[in-house]
């Protein structure tokens, strides 16, 4: 699967936008609530449709099935302006039926077919991140992205994350209290 470079750069803005959602400042799970409250202010996200989409895809994180996964890997390797109606995909792609209301809210505006295509698209990235550092870019010029190059370099066990990461704490438990380290170390009280 090769990415458009409008959705590669969109799928880690996308992955960084619900990475906000998922934890409050004590570290609690709170991603159900957030993404709530965003999908309660769909009237007013709606206009972002364009110039921030990925801040608007996220109301619909796990409102996509994709029956046909070959359809939407296709879409995901054109450019913007080529990508389909909305309308064309519906053997491929069926929201979930909370989301059809939020979908309605997004079809009133004149993008938003082209709008819930992007959603579509980002949510299966989302989904299937093994498959997304393997997947590349292509540049204008037809030259791969170098870091989607890197990644490609890599075997099928590729893990995008350094030595570092690999070594990061497995449970909420272990993870709070390299959190805490962490602060201490950059000169912040414990929080004990």
């Amino acid at each position: 699967m090769k990415l458009s470079p409008y959705f590669y750069d969109l799928r880690s803005a996308y992955q960084a936008e619900l990475d906000d959602l998922v934890s409050d400042s004590e570290g609690k799970d709170v991603l159900r609530k957030r993404l709530a409250e965003k999908r309660n202010e769909i009237g007013f996200l709606v206009q972002m449709l364009e110039m921030a989409p990925e801040m608007v895809a996220v109301v619909f994180h796990q409102g996509f099935r994709f029956a046909k996964p070959a359809a939407v890997e296709r879409f995901l390797g054109l450019p913007q302006e080529e990508l389909p109606d909305w309308h064309s995909l519906t053997q491929a792609v069926t929201l979930e039926p909370w989301a059809q209301s939020l979908a309605q809210a997004v079809l009133r505006e004149p993008q938003g077919a082209r709008f819930l295509v992007v959603a579509a698209g980002l949510e299966y990235l989302h989904q299937h991140a093994r498959m997304a550092p393997a997947a590349h870019a292509e540049g204008a010029d037809g030259d791969q992205d170098e870091d989607a190059a890197d990644a490609a370099e890599h075997d099928d066990d590729f893990n995008a994350l350094s030595a570092d990461d690999a070594a990061d704490p497995q449970n909420s438990r272990t993870r709070d209290e390299a959190s805490s380290n962490w602060l201490a170390d950059v000169g912040f009280d414990r929080k004990d």
